[in-house]
């Protein structure tokens, strides 16, 4: 028995080696031609190629022959400069839009003028507030000494 199941496994051993076989034909036949279709297209390739050469382009030259003469660039037309002139020259005419100088602008700035400007805020605050306490004080003054002489409180305060 134990023969028997040893022989049916080798059969199914040699079955499984044949289509592995198999397999691999069919695998090594397609990458036969896979690499032909690949060399067939690099042979097309490469005479399309030979075929489109760069033609050469001739400026200056004048060539004899008449299958380059085809690619030589033809000569260039003068263009009309009449309208270009007649333009220029009534923009010529125009006096020309200066800005106006400013000599502040002109003038080298002090070291320290950022930082004037950026206080220049804060300082405008302060300065009305100091003006508001002034006549607060001014009032106050007015009020304890009975004076009707406004001149008078003002250089008392001072």
């Amino acid at each position: 028995m134990e023969d028997e199941t040893l022989a049916a496994r080798e059969q199914e051993e040699a079955a499984n080696l044949e289509n592995e076989a198999l397999k691999r034909k069919k695998r090594i036949e397609a990458l036969r031609q896979l690499k032909e279709q690949q060399e067939q297209t690099r042979q097309s390739s490469t005479e399309s190629q030979q075929q489109s050469l760069p033609r050469p382009v001739f400026r200056s030259y004048r060539p004899l022959d008449e299958e380059l003469k085809k690619s030589s660039v033809p000569l260039a037309e003068p263009e009309e400069v009449d309208q270009n002139i007649t333009k220029e020259l009534g923009r010529a005419g125009e006096p020309p839009v200066l800005e106006e100088i400013d000599l502040v602008n002109l003038a080298p700035r002090k070291p320290d003028w950022d930082l004037k400007r950026d206080v220049a805020k804060k300082l405008a605050k302060l300065e009305k507030r100091t003006q508001r306490a002034i006549a607060v004080l001014i009032r106050e003054r007015l009020i304890e000494t009975k004076q009707d002489d406004l001149a008078a409180a003002v250089n008392a305060l001072n």
